[in-house]
C-alpha cells in the first residue's frame, strides 16, 4: 500500500472556483451556462483565460492550455478547478504542470476521462486526492440523472457520499482500498512514466467509450502482464458504452471478456458501477479509502 493521499479543504459557500480546458475545445455558450450551473452552488467562478480557444481539436496550443491549468493551480483562492472537457490533449502537457504548490495549498480537481491522466498524475506523483465526476460540457445535459450532479456536489463539499447499485458481482464480500484508475485507455497510456499507477491493494475502477471488443481485452491483458491486476482489493467496471464488435467476431460479450481475464484472482468484480460515459455518471473520490460490501445483486461503496 502507499502512504494515505492529501485530502484537499472541501467547499464552502462564497468559495472561488475555476474552469479549464486542459484537453479538447469546448463552446463558449457551454462555458457560460456551465457558470452559470456552479453559481448556483453558491461558488464563485472563474474561466480560464484560454478556455475556449480553439486549435485544431484542442482549446488553444498546450502552452495556452498550460497556462490556464498552471494559473488556477498557483491561485490559493481558487479552491478547486474543473476541467471543462475530455477528449484528448492533457498528456501532452502533464509533466509541465508544477503541482508543487499544493503541498501547502491543496485543492479538488475534478473531471473524467482524458482527465484520468490528471487525476493519476495527482495521486501517483502528488499524493493528493481528485474528484472523478462529471463536466461542464454536460452540466445542462438533460439526459444526465440527478445523481451524477447531486453526486459531485457532496463530493466537493464534503457531504456523505457513498453509492449503492445493482449489478453482477464476483466473489462476493466484504473489502477496503483506496480507489484509483478510470478510463482504461488512458490508464494504458500512462504504463511506464512517472505516473504509472500503483494497484497493490488497491480498489481499481475502470470505464471507456467507443472502443472494439478485443481492445478492452487487449488493455486489460497489458495491465495484467505488468501485475498490476494479480493483487487488487477489487476490480471495479463503470460504463463500457459503444463497445463494438469487429468483422470477425469476438464471440463474448464486455463482461464476459473481463471476467475472464481476472477470474483467476479470487478478490471482487463488480460490474455495472454508476460512473463513466453514461447517463449516471456519479462522483466519487480517487485516491480515498473506501470499503465494499457485497449481498447477492446488491453493493455498497463508503468512504473510510
Amino acid at each position: 500500500m502507499t502512504s494515505k493521499k492529501i485530502q484537499p479543504p472541501f467547499l464552502k459557500n462564497g468559495d472561488e472556483v475555476g474552469i479549464v480546458s486542459p484537453s479538447f475545445c469546448i463552446d463558449e455558450k457551454l462555458l457560460l451556462e456551465a457558470v452559470q450551473y456552479l453559481e448556483k452552488w453558491d461558488l464563485r467562478v472563474r474561466v480560464g483565460r484560454n478556455a475556449a480557444k480553439r486549435k485544431g481539436p484542442f482549446a488553444g496550443s498546450d502552452e495556452e492550455r498550460l497556462f490556464d491549468i498552471q494559473e488556477m493551480t498557483d491561485d490559493s483562492e481558487i479552491k478547486a478547478v474543473f476541467c471543462s472537457r475530455g477528449g484528448y490533449g492533457l498528456s501532452k502537457i502533464i509533466d509541465r504542470i508544477d503541482f508543487s504548490v499544493l503541498n501547502k495549498n491543496p485543492k479538488w480537481y475534478s473531471g473524467f476521462s482524458d482527465i484520468t491522466v490528471l487525476h493519476i498524475w495527482l495521486n501517483e506523483v502528488c499524493g493528493i486526492m481528485s474528484i472523478h465526476g462529471e463536466m461542464p460540457l454536460n452540466f445542462n445535459n438533460t439526459e444526465k440523472t440527478a445523481d451524477t450532479f447531486s453526486s459531485l456536489k457532496k463530493a466537493l463539499f464534503g457531504d456523505n457520499l457513498y453509492h449503492e447499485w445493482t449489478g453482477n458481482f464476483y466473489n462476493q464480500g466484504k473489502v477496503t482500498g483506496e480507489i484509483t484508475g478510470g478510463n482504461l485507455s488512458l490508464l494504458n497510456s500512462l504504463s511506464g512514466t512517472k505516473a504509472d499507477s500503483v494497484t497493490n491493494g488497491k480498489i481499481l475502477f475502470i470505464e471507456d467509450i467507443s472502443e472494439n471488443i478485443y481492445h478492452i481485452d487487449r488493455m486489460l491483458t497489458s495491465l495484467k502482464l505488468t501485475g498490476k491486476l494479480k493483487n487488487l482489493s477489487a476490480l471495479i467496471i463503470g460504463g463500457m458504452n459503444k463497445i463494438e464488435e469487429t468483422k470477425i467476431p469476438w464471440g463474448r460479450n464486455v463482461e464476459e471478456t473481463i471476467f475472464d481475464i481476472v477470474k483467476d484472482y479470487g478478490y471482487p468484480v463488480l460490474f455495472n458501477f454508476p460512473a463513466g460515459h453514461i447517463p449516471d455518471n456519479r462522483a466519487f473520490y480517487i485516491g480515498r479509502v473506501a470499503k465494499i460490501e457485497i449481498t447477492g445483486n446488491k453493493a455498497r461503496l463508503q468512504y473510510l
